[in-house]
């Protein structure tokens, strides 16, 4: 593969193609090989484009009419935007084999029904993820899901801890990476008993997991292990409360740091080591969240990211393709998979509304 092409969602996110394409040239910067389709207004992308001439030889825009607001309802979103919206282009696009990848920073609950109707989901997966990037004592580890739907079957289950570990070798250079279910307890016994299922089919199937147990929340950013399993709707509210934490715990040391003359003093004298502290807790540094499960790679931004954190999501992106992880997925799921209960869904619920 010559160039890694990147389908570009630029009016998503709240601030638009300033921000987005600020963001794709920064990751062109340490992407020399990447090429970029640009959705969305071509006057107003034009117009901005015309601050970022690198981007601008790197690239090409593709006019498109309608943008999908970041509080649409999903079904309102697609049936709105569907064939016409910059977003649904994007994804088209790869669908279409014209782009690699596609990320955006819009409505995330409608990214994920786009996705989900154009891409549709990999044979033998009952319901596409959301993967997300963790920083941990340890580093990083992957958590999904993290909000693409309301509950999970054993099955749903064992099927993203297959996608979160091939996730984790392409991205951690790891050849088995640990997994863990998400639950009440360390204990076998504990937990509802599709989470105890799935922990009997990890521990007891042979496939291809190197399957670590149960683990509960405070092992997220104990980075106990590499990849984390949970259903979407834990899995969502531990990501905002880990977000407000961060800042919550910013916005203390800011006011600590400024109360008194020696606590300004004591600032000065530690700032490299406060400034290795902001970039940890920023959560620009592991932006992206990955659709999993579908035919094909979409990446979701934060809407509310800067430039910075959008070029994160770009990268994410461009290390998925390089790496190839659709394929690692696919030869993970192949005849692995546990059969279906009967009765149980092939399709994935709507997803959430996030931003």
């Amino acid at each position: 593969m010559s160039q890694v092409r990147i389908a570009i969602d630029a009016m998503g996110g709240d601030h638009g193609p300033e921000t987005v394409l600020a963001g794709a040239e920064i990751a062109l910067g340490r992407h020399p090989d990447a090429a970029f389709i640009l959705y969305g207004d071509e006057t107003r992308i034009a117009e901005v484009l015309k601050a970022h001439p690198k981007l601008a030889a790197a690239a090409r825009i593709v006019h498109t009419d309608v943008v999908v607001g970041m509080e649409d309802k999903p079904s309102i979103a697609l049936r709105r935007g569907r064939y016409k919206s910059s977003m649904w282009r994007a994804i088209d696009a790869v669908k279409h084999r014209e782009a690699d990848a596609a990320v955006s920073a819009g409505n995330t609950g409608a990214l994920m029904a786009m996705a989900n109707f154009n891409l549709r989901t990999m044979p033998g997966i009952s319901r596409p993820a959301i993967a997300a990037l963790w920083p941990t004592l340890r580093g990083e580890s992957v958590v999904l899901d993290v909000g693409a739907s309301i509950g999970a079957t054993a099955k749903s289950l064992v099927e993203m801890a297959l996608m979160g570990s091939a996730m984790a070798r392409v991205l951690f250079d790891l050849e088995r990476p640990t997994v863990g279910l998400l639950n009440i307890g360390v204990e076998e016994i504990k937990g509802v008993e599709e989470v105890r299922e799935a922990g009997r089919i990890l521990r007891d199937e042979n496939l291809p997991v190197n399957y670590h147990g149960f683990v509960e929340g405070n092992d997220i950013g104990a980075g106990t292990v590499d990849v984390v399993v949970t259903e979407g709707f834990a899995g969502n509210i531990a990501l905002k409360t880990a977000e407000g934490t961060a800042k919550q715990l910013a916005g203390y040391l800011r006011a600590a740091m400024g109360r008194t003359l020696r606590s300004k003093l004591g600032y000065l004298l530690a700032r490299d080591a406060f400034q290795v502290l902001r970039e940890k807790m920023d959560p620009g540094r592991a932006n992206g969240g990955v659709f999993l499960g579908l035919n094909g790679l979409v990446i979701k931004s934060h809407g509310g990211a800067d430039a910075q954190g959008f070029a994160s999501a770009v990268d994410l992106a461009y290390d998925l393709v390089r790496h190839e992880l659709l394929a690692r997925i696919e030869n993970n799921l192949v005849n692995r998979l546990p059969p279906a209960a009967p009765g149980e869904a092939s399709e994935p619920a709507e997803a959430e509304g996030q931003s």
